[in-house]
């Protein structure tokens, strides 16, 4: 089996919101991988005593620790239970219903001998590759599927979209949320190879369209998850007119999963 991960900053004068971890079983049978890409508040109150990262170390550590005990619990269970820990963690000192309390994006893959069962939260990317080569991306896509002009403005999007019915959800305070996940079951056998990544690595597919999905596994099979990201922040640095960085930051924090089965 081959794992690798890579994280890099969007910039050295913040700090890193992604997370990210793997985890296999003293008995070498199965594993866990676990991404996050916590969401960076506009300037102001949000509520919270604690910075992002704050809040992705302490779901990603819990994430990691009940994905790997409790396989009786299914990866909807284990992400309800780890946003009831880390919302425990500061509930007493924080504002956590309100719309910009510290969130995350989720990937959790899970496997053992039988099967991989995944879950998806928001627009972070998972890929599966097939014995035959064939690449299946499991998205997220409620971001896609948006009003248009929901996403015009910070306020209009907390005010319409964020965490609400109709929009869009990131794993915040509510368990509840966790039931808003994709999630599915794939037999141990169809899945040769799996890459997760935050949107910022996937800014290769997604934004500048160097390839597809199967592509971008290509490239995660023979560069790793550093050879990705270096082509990524390669192509934002030559956007000098920002043709396809129309908006938001041109380097984002950028995280990726390789996982060789």
């Amino acid at each position: 089996m081959r794992m690798e991960l890579t994280t890099a900053p969007g910039s050295p004068e913040r700090p890193n919101e992604d997370w990210a971890a793997t985890a296999l079983p003293a008995s070498a049978q199965g594993g866990t991988l676990i991404l996050l890409d916590g969401v960076t508040p506009p300037p102001g109150d949000d509520g919270c005593v604690h910075s992002v990262p704050w809040f992705t170390a302490r779901l990603g550590g819990a994430l990691v620790e009940l994905s790997g005990s409790r396989r009786d619990l299914t990866l909807q269970e284990i992400l309800a239970e780890s946003i009831r820990r880390t919302a425990g963690a500061h509930r007493s000192t924080c504002d956590l219903s309100h719309v910009r309390t510290p969130q995350a994006t989720v990937v959790v893959a899970r496997w053992d001998e039988r099967e991989v069962e995944h879950l998806v939260l928001s627009d972070s990317a998972l890929l599966f590759e097939a014995p035959d080569g064939t690449v299946r991306p499991l998205l997220d896509d409620r971001l896609d599927r948006l009003p248009p002009g929901s996403l015009a403005s910070e306020a209009i999007a907390d005010a319409t979209v964020r965490n609400k019915e109709g929009g869009f959800f990131t794993a915040a305070a509510d368990p509840a949320v966790a039931a808003r996940a994709v999630t599915g079951r794939t037999p141990l056998d169809r899945v040769r190879a799996l890459a997760a990544m935050t949107d910022g690595a996937a800014r290769w597919t997604e934004m500048f369209h160097e390839g597809d999905w199967a592509d971008c596994l290509g490239v995660l099979h023979k560069e790793g998850p550093q050879g990705l990201i270096d082509r990524v922040r390669a192509l934002e640095d030559a956007d000098t007119k920002r043709t396809f960085l129309r908006r938001g930051k041109t380097h984002d924090d950028a995280t990726a999963i390789y996982a060789l089965l």
